[in-house]
């Protein structure tokens, strides 16, 4: 079950922003066409990346097996924690998104998929990660503690590894 239910620490960046330009394309489809179909890739794959990381999503797997290993390039690795957090907040707005289209709330469903996508444009355009800025926030305020992400505190083990 260990094998399964996990996320990866490190988390190879090229990877994280792979996937956010993958969420961000299915949140751009469901905003300019209204499909509902469209949310139900999107939604499961923030949920199977909370839950296994890219083990039991096509975006992360295609992203993590297929993709990055075809470029050729350094890949920073960053702390998988801020990583998941993000993915989770993906997942909620996800879901606010289909459960929005399923009470017939057209508008508001699109407009929560549209916030998500732009927050998904940071990660994916930018290397900005919102989700990321706001676990580091709430652990500066005590709110996750600060043992959760080790590396988040001192990243000087996560460069020596990488060297």
């Amino acid at each position: 079950m260990a094998k399964v239910f996990g996320f990866p620490n490190p988390v190879n960046e090229t990877s994280a922003r792979i996937v956010a330009t993958g969420a961000v394309l299915m949140s751009v489809l469901f905003v300019v066409t209204g499909n509902p179909l469209v949310l139900v890739p999107l939604t499961y794959g923030f949920i199977a990346r909370v839950l296994t990381g890219p083990l039991l999503s096509p975006l992360g797997r295609i992203a993590t097996e297929v993709i990055t290993p075809q470029m050729k390039r350094d890949h920073v690795l960053v702390a998988g924690p801020p990583k998941r957090f993000a993915q989770g907040i993906g997942a909620a707005f996800s879901i606010a998104g289909s459960v929005l289209w399923i009470l017939d709330l057209h508008t508001a469903s699109r407009v929560v998929i549209a916030m998500l996508a732009g927050a998904a444009s940071l990660e994916a355009f930018v290397g900005f990660c919102l989700g990321c800025a706001i676990f580091s926030r709430l652990m500066r305020w005590g709110v996750i503690p600060q043992s959760v992400c080790e590396d988040c505190n001192d990243i000087s083990a996560r460069l020596s590894a990488a060297r």
